[in-house]
């Protein structure tokens, strides 16, 4: 295997984690860096809980983050794109049954015809004992044709992999944490394939990246056990094994391994929420990883000039969302406002926002608003005031339009913008008139402030007034100071 080749191989189980995102960048960047191929391979062998909108989700989310795969199943139709597929494993079973059957005729593997009862008894009795819980069956010193003959008469059986002549530790080099040293009794003998013929992820995970000719493997710690018994099947199958290398997991706040009940750790729901998936990468890549220069802030590019495995981390990573909404902010501050202005379009329309398309003002009111943004979804609250359909008079109003200087203010503040005979006030402008009003009405303070910021946005606190007034028509700074004095009466 001189070509670099590495896979992510999600199952189609639900949404995509950013653990698993991680680990796909990790792969992706490993594969660029060192001129490779990155394959996306499907794991859906698991035929109660893999749906096809869960793949298509999954593949989606990958588009978005565009970590792009050169093999594996086409991200618009799903159909398999390479020359190694089928890239799906539930399309491979034929290959996996291969497989077991030449490791049955060799005797690495043999059919085990106990029932759940009678391997429950065995492990409670293991328990008991001390020992570890491990399957000792009956049927492994069955010749193939006795087993065959129990199968043509309607027996169940599964295929297990022997281990009891494998008394030897089994070493290789993590490319993550050095040194790795399992002992052959770990493990007792393991299942290749269930009963009804489907494989377990040990067996079809080796199969496939033998097949599949993967030159390296990264993949999450908790895989690690995992390790141990594929060696096992790379050795009996007289197969290569790829380099393999594990990286840490993601922890929350608590230190406890990241888990959806704290908070969103969806890549769909990332997007839903407004975060730029340069910002996800670029957050994620240092849960695991340092930059070279000690960077923080940087692209997908400069990550792939600089990536090396040497700086994956074995230890865990906090995910910090008030950093990773900071990173966001950073992201998305340094993008053109007439791409921040396209970005935010689909959380306005959401909200059935109608705002001017004129792109001086678009202009204006992102070069306003962006630095108050640190995800997209911010710019519904900051831009609804703008909007006329929402203005509304808050309760929390009630006790300044009760003031006794209220009517005069807001008099005074209607009577100067109707007289400026400008479509929008300047900051400058509006600044001078609310000078005006204050000389014209001798209210100061509180009792000038409240009363105008009721008649722009509904509610006596919230956005600066010097920010949002050259952002509203005033025709309708009027009507909105008209419906105000209509509620004083």
């Amino acid at each position: 295997m001189s070509k670099v080749r590495v896979r992510f191989a999600p199952s189609p189980t639900g949404y995509l984690h950013v653990g698993g995102a991680r680990t796909a960048l990790y792969n992706y960047l490993f594969a660029k860096k060192n001129g490779g191929d990155f394959i996306l391979r499907i794991e859906d062998t698991d035929e109660a809980r893999s749906t096809q909108e869960s793949l298509r989700g999954v593949v989606d989310d990958m588009v978005w983050l565009n970590l792009m795969w050169k093999e594996g199943v086409d991200p618009v139709t799903l159909k398999d794109m390479g020359p190694l597929g089928p890239y799906k494993q539930s399309e491979r079973q034929h290959i996996y049954k291969d497989v077991a059957d030449k490791l049955l005729a060799a005797g690495k593997a043999y059919y085990c015809f106990l029932t759940d009862e009678e391997i429950e008894k065995q492990r409670e009795e293991a328990m008991k004992a001390g020992r570890n819980p491990q399957i000792n069956s009956p049927y492994q010193d069955w010749t193939l044709k006795q087993a065959e003959e129990k199968l043509a008469a309607g027996g169940k059986g599964v295929v297990r992999f022997k281990t009891r002549e494998l008394k030897k530790d089994y070493i290789f080099t993590d490319l993550v944490r050095g040194e790795v040293k399992f002992p052959s009794d770990m493990v007792g003998d393991f299942v290749l394939l269930r009963s009804g013929g489907m494989p377990v992820y040990n067996f079809c995970c080796v199969i496939d990246d033998h097949m599949m000719e993967m030159s390296h493997v990264f993949r999450a710690e908790e895989h690690l056990p995992n390790t141990l018994r594929q060696l096992m099947i790379y050795e009996a199958m007289g197969w290569k094994a790829p380099q393999f290398g594990h990286i840490s997991l993601i922890l929350d706040e608590d230190r406890q391994k990241l888990s959806k009940r704290k908070g969103a750790v969806a890549c769909g729901q990332l997007k839903d929420e407004g975060y730029l998936p340069s910002a996800v990468l670029n957050y994620i890549s240092l849960l695991g990883w340092s930059h070279p220069e000690g960077k923080e802030i940087f692209s997908v590019d400069d990550m792939t000039q600089v990536f090396d495995i040497s700086r994956l981390n074995a230890s865990g990573a906090v995910f910090d969302r008030v950093k990773f909404k900071w990173m966001n902010a950073m992201h998305l501050r340094a993008l053109p406002n007439a791409e921040i202005w396209k970005l935010i379009q689909p959380f306005l329309a959401r909200e059935k926002m109608e705002l001017p398309q004129d792109p001086v003002w678009q202009d204006k009111s992102i070069t306003v608003f962006k630095s108050y943004m640190e995800i997209l979804a911010d710019a519904i609250e900051l831009y609804r005031p703008l909007n006329d359909k929402s203005f509304a008079i808050q309760p929390d109003a009630d006790e300044a339009l009760a003031w006794e200087s209220t009517k005069a203010v807001l008099n005074g503040w209607k009577e100067l913008v109707q007289a400026s005979g400008k479509d929008y006030l300047s900051e400058e402008e509006f600044l001078k008139l609310q000078d005006e009003v204050k000389n014209k009405t001798g209210a100061k303070g509180k009792h000038l402030f409240m009363p105008i910021r009721v008649a722009v946005i509904g509610k006596p606190h919230g956005a600066e007034l010097k920010n949002i007034v050259p952002l509203i028509k005033t025709s309708s700074l009027v009507d909105r100071a008209n419906k105000v004095l209509a509620k004083i009466g």
